[in-house]
């Protein structure tokens, strides 16, 4: 009999409601456990031995010069395939020769090279551990659609413009990365004209094929060529200061501190060859249909790294509020955050191992079924995964459909340095530039550069590329219309140049 009026109603929790109820629950639980993530003591900067170099240098004077060698350096044609980087070479040792710096070059073959400059110690008091600083770049740039620049502003032009205010120029490289090259070797400049007591070396490496084939930092590391230079530490590409990257109207460098390892691979099914208008089960191309599917099916589980959780904690501390109060804590990144970071493709990349596809090979004609077709996959590894175990898993995943197999085309085990070191927490300080809406911590970059191949020498590698910039001027990076401005120009060779200072700067 139903109940009356005055009788008890059933409760019914509708799927969403009990969710939230769940969810309530769970994150008043979580406030009462979970601690924040330890704060990074922040800098005095009066302290700093930069402070004096910071107010006695004519920074505009040391920008404008960085900014006109960087227009001339991207018309050097360098653009890889073929490479030509001892064109760029070259360019790098007459600007170094004219201040009286000496370079050598390491010669790769076929107008290939990659350069070598130190500018020495000036007293033997260095702490232990801290020895030569590399500041590294890579002289060869990718390809371009030059029809899709602007007129008069293309890939090899170095044309400056004046746009909102400032000059900006134009070229292939102006971000990735000539333009950290200039800036890093117009701070070995300003480091030397400063007059500062030098306890440590500071090398400059102008590398050759990065972005292809790493035939310049894998020649640097053998013993032929490492006692030339012989760092212990080094600065490198990475993050770019990106504006509203998680909270509008906060600039955040994400710097990084490790890189994803590789596994490029291909997945190669064979089968009896034949006429294409006879459906035969068993061919090549279904087996590869079958295996693909595996491979699309399979799904990682999400981790957050440590450093993304000091980088949150970074992030939260600048915002404020209830936004803050989450990223500060890591049990509320866990399990508030988290899934919201795999909802971009960014965002996913630096949190989950990845297997991309990225093409395929083996049909000739329509009406031809061929023996061999195979699929190429981009696999990227956390660390904490070894290429050895992924290989092992994808394999599983397609080991029972006969014909098929997993072929490694190149692996590198994912590596990261320990950024708890005066190097990183003083790059940190200086690309924030005292900008009080600008935040800095280290991440695990989703793809890799030539510090992942330092980093087996022991180096402690740490990537930032120390400009402010939007999304859309961001995009240009192997896009079209590649720019920096002058005043990015600026604030990168100062932090650059005030890293420096307190790196090399004698132990108290």
């Amino acid at each position: 009999m139903p109940q009356g009026r005055e009788g008890p109603r059933p409760v019914k929790l509708r799927r969403r409601h009990l969710a939230r109820a769940v969810s309530a629950v769970v994150v008043a639980g979580a406030l009462t456990t979970c601690a924040t993530t330890p704060r990074v003591e922040p800098v005095d900067a009066a302290t700093l031995p930069s402070s004096a170099v910071r107010a006695g240098t004519d920074w505009r004077a040391v920008g404008d010069a960085a900014f006109a060698d960087l227009a001339a350096y991207l018309r050097v044609d360098t653009v890889n395939p073929p490479g030509n980087e001892k064109r760029g070479a070259d360019f790098l040792a007459g600007l170094l020769s004219a201040h009286g710096i000496a370079s050598e070059q390491i010669d790769h073959g076929d107008n290939r090279a990659s350069l070598i400059a130190r500018l020495p110690r000036t007293v033997d008091a260095a702490a232990p551990g801290q020895g030569p600083i590399c500041l590294v770049s890579h002289i060869d740039v990718v390809t371009s659609e030059e029809a899709r620049w602007p007129e008069g502003r293309g890939p090899l032009s170095g044309a400056v413009v004046d746009e909102d205010g400032d000059r900006v120029v134009y070229g292939r490289g102006a971000l990735d990365m000539k333009g950290m090259g200039i800036m890093e070797l117009h701070a070995m400049l300003a480091l030397q004209a400063s007059g500062v007591p030098r306890a440590r070396d500071v090398v400059l490496l102008a590398l050759a094929d990065e972005e292809v084939s790493s035939i310049g930092v894998n020649a640097i590391v053998t013993d032929e060529h490492w006692a030339k230079v012989g760092c212990t530490h080094a600065i490198n590409e990475g993050g770019i200061g990106l504006k509203d990257a998680i909270v509008e109207g906060q600039t955040v460098f994400a710097i990084s501190v490790g890189e994803r390892g590789v596994l490029w691979s291909r997945v190669i099914a064979e089968g009896p060859p034949g006429h294409g208008s006879t459906p035969i089960p068993g061919r090549a191309p279904e087996k590869l249909l079958l295996a693909m599917k595996r491979f699309d099916a399979w799904r990682d589980t999400p981790t957050i790294h440590p450093a993304l959780y000091e980088l949150l904690a970074e992030v939260g501390r600048e915002a404020g509020g209830a936004q803050g109060f989450v990223m500060e804590r890591p049990a509320l990144v866990d399990l508030l955050v988290k899934d919201r970071l795999q909802l971009k493709p960014t965002t996913k990349a630096i949190t989950n191992d990845t297997v991309h596809l990225t093409g395929f090979a083996g049909a000739h004609s329509p009406n031809v079924v061929p023996s061999t077709v195979w699929a190429q996959y981009d696999v990227r590894l956390l660390p904490g995964t070894t290429t050895t175990a992924m290989q092992q898993e994808l394999s599983a995943l397609i080991a029972d459909i006969p014909g098929v197999r997993l072929e490694v085309i190149e692996a590198k085990e994912a590596n990261e340095s320990d950024w708890h070191d005066p190097l990183f927490r003083s790059l940190q300080h200086h690309v924030v530039d005292g900008d009080a809406r600008t935040v800095a911590g280290p991440i695990i970059s989703p793809g890799f550069t030539d510090s992942i191949v330092l980093r087996w020498r022991g180096v402690r590698a740490y990537g930032v590329v120390p400009v402010a910039v939007s999304a859309g001027e961001s995009a240009t990076m192997h896009g079209d219309a590649e720019r920096l401005s002058r005043r990015n120009v600026e604030r990168g060779t100062r932090a650059l140049t005030l890293t420096l200072v307190d790196a090399v700067a004698p132990a108290r």
